[in-house]
């Protein structure tokens, strides 16, 4: 994909200038951000950015396509494996690119070792599951472990100081920072051949911050808003996007599992596949896709351990 902004019409050394300050270094995220939010942060004449992006289309052909044209452009979608055969899958072979992964859960439930896994296994080459590409790993709630990246990485054979130095770990304070790093990723994917991005958990910070309900539709609208831009990181880059999210108990379940997915109806329509843990006996975590254009619902089982995500070692 080309990176040169100045190979659009209207698009001088300026202009340019700008667009790559606010985070725009690609002709890709030019072409999929609204024209509103380039006019705020860039002070360029919103009739100056509608040109700009007519022109960015254009060179990336974003009009009408064939089914036949979207099912080639599937083909460079990339999938980056679990450690475990049985997840991957249920997975469809493991998390894929150009699109958004939900991972639901208690606290305990795996969410953050999947993601800590991930960001290993995601710097293999495609050849042996991974992405050939770093990550961008967000933190919101604290939960980010090292040690647990140079366990996984030292059982796995590979040097953990390499695969350390490519994992970009950002501590997110509270929602609006969190936003902010989600913002500057429009850079960072880009500039650091980022194939991974991470945001552990989504809502943590929206939930203990928008209280009660008269701050819920503000909560949602930001929610929504910063949704679709990682669903537009993931499309404009070829990359996975992973997400946990957190569960929340409905009083008015008398039968089966009273806990479901916190978000609502934003959260479930901005993911593509949406999986949920949940806890076993033994040590054993069950893994089960709830939603997904393609996925079955088919439960699986599989194990944490020192070597991290792995397979249940059947009798």
């Amino acid at each position: 994909m080309s990176s040169d902004l100045e190979s659009i019409n209207g698009v001088g050394s300026s202009i340019a200038s700008k667009l790559r300050a606010a985070g725009y270094t690609t002709i890709e995220a030019l072409a999929v951000t609204p024209p509103r939010e380039i006019m705020e942060r860039t002070n360029i004449g919103f009739n100056i950015i509608l040109k700009i992006q007519e022109s960015a289309r254009e060179l990336l052909s974003t009009e009408f396509k064939t089914a036949q044209e979207f099912y080639e452009k599937r083909k460079n979608m990339k999938r980056c494996t679990t450690g475990s055969k049985k997840l991957d899958e249920a997975l469809g072979g493991g998390v894929e690119t150009q699109a958004i992964t939900e991972f639901i859960g208690e606290y305990g439930s795996g969410k953050t070792q999947i993601c800590l896994m991930l960001s290993v296994n995601a710097q293999l080459p495609f050849e042996e599951g991974g992405l050939d590409g770093k990550v961008a790993f967000i933190d919101t709630e604290g939960t980010f472990m090292p040690e647990r990246i140079y366990q996984i990485a030292s059982a796995r054979g590979m040097d953990p100081q390499v695969v350390a130095n490519n994992i970009l770990v950002a501590r997110a304070y509270n929602s609006s920072h969190q936003c902010l790093l989600i913002d500057r990723l429009f850079t960072l994917v880009p500039e650091n051949n980022i194939k991974l991005i991470v945001v552990d958990s989504m809502i943590s910070h929206f939930r203990g911050e928008y209280i009660g309900r008269e701050h819920l539709a503000d909560r949602q609208q930001k929610l929504n808003q910063y949704l679709h831009k990682l669903i537009r990181l993931s499309e404009a880059y070829n990359v996975s996007v992973v997400l946990t999210n957190q569960v929340q108990a409905s009083p008015a379940t008398f039968f089966g599992d009273p806990n479901r997915p916190a978000g609502g109806n934003i959260m479930a329509h901005a993911c593509t596949h949406r999986v949920f843990l949940r806890k076993g006996s033994k040590g054993i975590r069950i893994a089960r896709v709830i939603d997904s254009p393609y996925l079955p619902e088919v439960p699986v089982r599989f194990m944490i351990t020192d070597k991290g995500i792995q397979d249940i070692e059947e009798d």
